[in-house]
C-alpha cells in the first residue's frame, strides 16, 4: 500500500483464483490506484513488483489478472511486468450500466510451474 498524508494512493493484493485445490498454486491479483494519485510515477508498478515478489516467495506458481478492457495502462502495465494473454471474454461483466469485456492476462513466477 502506498499512503500519502493519511490517503490511501493504491494498493497491490491477491485472492484465490480458485477454490478447488487443483488451483491452489494460483492466484487473482488485483491493483487500485486512486484516481488523484501522481500518474506515470512508476507507483503501480513499484506496488506490483511488491505483490509479485511476495507471491513468489510464498510458493505460488501463476498470476490470473482480469482486465475490463479497453483499459490500455492497466495492460500495459502487466505486459511491461511479463503477463502475456490467456484469454478474452466478451460481454462478462456489467458494470457503469454496460456490459464489459474482459481480458485475462497471466504470468508464471520464478517459484514455480514455468509452462504457460
Amino acid at each position: 500500500m502506498i499512503e500519502e498524508k493519511g490517503q490511501v494512493l493504491g494498493y497491490a493484493y491477491a485472492s484465490e483464483w480458485g477454490s478447488r485445490s487443483a488451483f491452489r498454486y494460483t492466484v487473482a491479483s488485483s491493483i487500485y490506484l486512486h484516481p488523484e494519485a501522481p500518474k506515470r510515477k512508476g507507483m503501480g508498478e513499484m506496488l506490483y513488483r511488491a505483490l509479485l515478489s511476495q507471491l513468489a516467495d510464498r510458493g505460488f506458481c501463476r498470476v490470473i489478472a482480469a482486465i475490463a478492457v479497453p483499459n490500455e495502462g492497466s495492460v500495459a502495465l502487466h505486459k511491461k511486468l511479463g503477463f502475456s494473454q490467456a484469454g478474452y471474454f466478451h460481454a462478462m461483466g456489467y458494470k457503469f450500466q454496460r456490459w464489459i469485456d474482459v481480458i485475462y492476462l497471466e504470468l508464471p513466477l520464478a517459484s514455480g510451474n514455468s509452462r504457460v
